[in-house]
């Protein structure tokens, strides 16, 4: 599980809870997408297919949506581009097959704000969400900023601060992204592959190498002087865990 200080609840200006409308054909999907964004206090409502997507938009006034591309009737492209058309600026989070590099560059180029590949954790969408409502500045926050920790490790996703045993660490901002990628999947083994579609995204051509260029980076920074927090799991990939 990803681990996060107490977060902050977001709500609408008003003071009531931010909506999100959860668009996939596949029930088993949506209903866990559901279950964990309603834990973090959000509205809630879902749709089957494109067509019902663009009338419960319509009718749910979402503040964020998360879109599966591949549909049956209408796709997610398709219903993004009606969204725009019609003036809706609903932030949308893009659910993408893992090697659908061309729907994701598309999807990002017809006005969709981030994407996540399935599989996927739960814990990463409602991340991104919370990132599309910060950045979008519909969101109010009642708390703290949201800081992600692994030991003495922490992240402030905001601030972009960086502070290990008390001490600030510099990074640059591919390094600060690796490092908060590993952290969002904290004691969860991340392929190269994964590293490389997620911090580098759709626009890298992708060799494996530059993943242990930037582990190591990132191991003279975070762990130098200190108990290895990033450990290398060989043959699969790697993974960042507390000491025990």
């Amino acid at each position: 599980m990803t681990a996060t200080a107490a977060a902050p609840a977001f709500t609408r200006p008003d003071g009531s809870a931010l909506r999100v409308l959860v668009v996939d054909d596949e029930q088993m999907l949506t209903d866990l997408l559901s279950m964990a964004l309603r834990m973090e206090g959000w509205e809630v409502k879902t749709a089957g297919s494109g067509f019902d997507a663009l009338q419960s938009a319509r009718d749910f006034e979402p503040d964020a949506m998360v879109l599966d591309i591949m549909m049956p009737d209408l796709d997610g492209m398709a219903v993004l581009q009606r969204l725009r058309h019609s003036g809706n600026d609903v932030p949308v989070l893009f659910l993408t097959a893992k090697d659908a590099v061309a729907d994701r560059v598309a999807g990002l180029t017809a006005g969709g704000d981030d994407y996540v590949t399935k599989p996927f954790s739960l814990e990463e969408v409602v991340a991104r969400l919370r990132g599309l409502m910060r950045r979008a500045g519909t969101a109010l926050t009642r708390d703290s900023e949201p800081i992600l920790r692994v030991g003495d490790l922490s992240l402030n996703e905001d601030s972009h601060e960086v502070v290990r045993g008390g001490k600030e660490i510099e990074l640059t901002a591919t390094e600060f992204e690796l490092l908060r990628f590993l952290m969002r999947n904290q004691r969860r083994v991340v392929s190269k592959a994964q590293i490389l579609d997620r911090v580098w995204n759709y626009d890298f051509g992708g060799r494996s190498s530059v993943v242990e260029l930037y582990i190591s980076y990132l191991r003279k920074k975070i762990d130098a002087g200190h108990e290895p927090l990033i450990h290398t799991v060989r043959g699969v990939g790697y993974m960042i865990k507390a000491p025990q």
